[in-house]
């Protein structure tokens, strides 16, 4: 695969502009008929997105967070699946960015700017919480590694060239192993059957004995033994695809109102956009998801301030701020996303014109993290100023 290298964060977000607008055409259709994204993932790899966070060093564009969070808030409005799969790719591309070596960086750098894509294989179903992380890596003789475990939720796996996976050693600190799609005894299952985000294929990846150099490991416990963005660059962008999902739910509500939906009898109005009570409900709407983009903003700002001075109180603030848009963008998109019937009317409800896709995608994707913890952290940072935890996920 031969991929175009994007030069700076214009290119970035003009390429991410004219793709959203490819992927919109079709993605009701993809939805609607469980249609994996194969071909427009390829489209994403070749555009050069995938490596705008690769560091100047290295011959990456090395983005701002602000330009990388637009780019997922584009890509969402359009298909809020194909936003999804490569959510994890950047969370892992900054595993090496933090804690490569100068060889991996160079080696893993230079594949993701030919093109290749990033999986993920963190989460366990039937653990006691989410960081019980049951996989293993033992090490051999030799000072290889071999993989064993089952994961879950593993979206963009089935699609991936290379598949981190979270894992623990015998001292049982966290590590990521980065191991090649068609690794002997690794498996990808398609069987994700959520109601949302149909086509991101978020299935179960088995390792059996799955053969590890040691040169493919990083030691991910470091990342949280000091300041860290790990967590905040992660639901940053879980918070740019909220309000992306919003976003393309609100402006296909307005077009349905204007061009389809008739108004109401008691309202004198000659058509729906007219309505006096639809106009009031389309500016409360229009309120709140304004607010969440400019929460997005300052918290994509708060963390690119923090990646330029990273210290104990600069990373606390920045996830603060992406705590409180997360939290903020999460009640926008359930919000917008079911008031889109109750605006649009009867007709909507239609199963054929498949406008329930941006309600299911945002009940979907809202519940990968509960915002009332993150409310919690932000009451105890406020009032008693006590920093968030260095958990990864805040």
């Amino acid at each position: 695969m031969t991929a175009k290298v994007i030069a700076d964060d214009v290119e970035a977000l003009t390429v991410a502009a004219a793709l959203a607008d490819e992927f919109r055409t079709g993605a009701a259709g993809r939805d609607a008929e469980r249609r994996l994204p194969r071909a427009e993932l390829d489209r994403l790899s070749t555009s050069g997105l995938l490596a705008v966070t690769v560091p100047a060093e290295y011959g990456g564009a090395d983005v701002r967070q602000e330009t990388l969070a637009e780019i997922f808030r584009l890509l969402a409005s359009a298909d809020a699946s194909l936003a999804q799969i490569p959510q994890s790719h950047f969370a892992y591309v900054n595993v090496i960015r933090r804690q490569g070596t100068e060889e991996q960086r160079e080696f893993f750098f230079g594949e993701i700017l030919a093109g290749r894509r990033l999986g993920n294989a963190q989460s366990e179903a039937g653990t006691k919480h989410v960081q019980d992380i049951r996989t293993r890596l033992e090490r051999r003789p030799d000072g290889s590694y071999v993989l064993t475990g089952v994961k879950h939720y593993s979206t963009g796996a089935l699609f991936a060239d290379w598949i981190p996976v979270l894992a623990r050693t015998e001292d049982d600190n966290l590590h990521v192993a980065y191991v090649p799609r068609d690794a002997s005894g690794l498996t990808v299952l398609d069987d994700w059957d959520g109601m949302g985000q149909r086509t991101t294929a978020s299935g179960t990846v088995r390792l059996d004995a799955v053969p590890v150099p040691a040169d493919r490991v990083l030691p991910h416990h470091l990342t949280f033994q000091g300041p860290q963005l790990h967590g905040a660059v992660a639901q940053l962008l879980h918070t740019a695809i909220d309000v992306g999902i919003a976003g393309g739910a609100f402006a296909e509500a307005a077009e349905f109102v204007r061009t389809k939906s008739r108004p109401w009898f008691e309202s004198g109005a000659e058509t729906a956009a007219e309505d006096p009570l639809l106009i009031q409900r389309f500016g409360e709407l229009a309120v709140q998801l304004r607010a969440s983009e400019a929460l997005l903003r300052e918290a994509a700002r708060a963390v690119d301030a923090a990646r330029a001075d990273l210290t104990d109180d600069s990373a606390a603030e920045a996830s603060i701020a992406v705590a409180v848009a997360k939290a903020h963008a999460a009640t926008t998109a359930v919000e917008v996303t079911g008031a889109l019937f109750e605006v649009a009317g009867t007709r909507s409800a239609l199963n054929s014109l498949n406008l329930h896709r941006h309600w299911r995608d945002a009940r979907t994707h809202t519940l990968h993290d509960p915002a009332r913890w993150k409310v919690q952290h932000i009451g105890r940072y406020v009032l008693n100023g006590t920093k968030p935890p260095r958990h990864g996920l805040l």
